[in-house]
């Protein structure tokens, strides 16, 4: 890799464990104005401290960021469809990589939906999108979507979906967990993240960032069950916990309802 390229990638997953811990903030896209993301600025910048990376649109970060901040910066660049729309896998490229570098941007982050009737469009994007990160020296984070009217989240289908992400040229994979995750892992050749989901209990989004981390996941790319969370600085706290210092579920869950009660 070019030395820019690694540096980027460096920005994202810490070299010192290997991994990295994601703050999902990218949901209004295709969701709109999501519970507690209504204000972007207001739930975001109280929890980037505790990110080593926050992935978010073009729109959130030049409107709603403080441009002082220390923490990189995967931009989606991928939409064109909405929650209300016909079909979420008919998705595009929305933003150029010249315009990630101008936000100075450690990332650039792309939806595919294999097995979808866009599976092919989004392929050939993410194909596009590897071939003008390459130029830059700027990483391509390939998202295995499911969407509406697929919800596989089998071991096979996600191994698969993973696969050709790393194939056509990916550097990162997010991806969801699932039972024989390991397989999943062994069968792609660059890092994995996980994505958080829907809101679930804090109790089981730690037990599913320890899970993730066991069957050798690069880290987590949390959401919801973080700025959702009753308490959601504690709760990042928590899944830095388990993601960089190994701890357990059971560490990390009570890491967390001890932040809770002292704050």
């Amino acid at each position: 890799m070019d030395w820019g390229l690694r540096n980027r990638i460096s920005k994202i997953i810490v070299p010192d464990t290997g991994r990295s811990v994601m703050l999902a903030v990218d949901h209004g896209y295709f969701l709109g104005p999501t519970s507690k993301l209504e204000v972007p600025g207001k739930t975001i910048m109280p929890l980037a401290p505790y990110a080593d990376a926050i992935m978010l649109t073009r729109g959130v970060l030049r409107s709603s960021i403080d441009p002082s901040i220390c923490n990189s910066v995967v931009l989606r660049v991928s939409g064109g469809t909405s929650i209300v729309g016909e079909d979420l896998s008919n998705e595009g490229i929305i933003t150029s990589v010249e315009d990630a570098l101008r936000l100075n941007a450690s990332g650039v982050a792309l939806s595919i939906f294999v097995g979808s009737k866009h599976e092919r469009q989004t392929l050939l994007a993410l194909s596009e999108l590897v071939n003008e990160g390459s130029k830059h020296g700027m990483p391509v984070l390939a998202v295995t979507a499911v969407g509406k009217e697929l919800g596989k989240k089998d071991s096979r289908y996600l191994a698969l979906a993973c696969r050709i992400a790393a194939e056509i040229g990916a550097n990162i994979v997010k991806t969801y967990y699932c039972d024989d995750f390991e397989k999943v892992v062994e069968g792609c050749p660059v890092p994995i993240v996980v994505a958080g989901g829907t809101k679930v209990t804090e109790k089981e989004a730690l037990e599913l960032t320890f899970k993730s981390i066991k069957a050798g996941a690069a880290g987590v790319d949390m959401g919801r069950n973080i700025w959702q969370s009753e308490n959601p600085i504690p709760m990042i706290k928590a899944v830095r916990k388990i993601v960089h210092e190994d701890a357990t579920a059971k560490e990390g869950y009570e890491l967390y309802r001890k932040l809770s009660k002292t704050k």
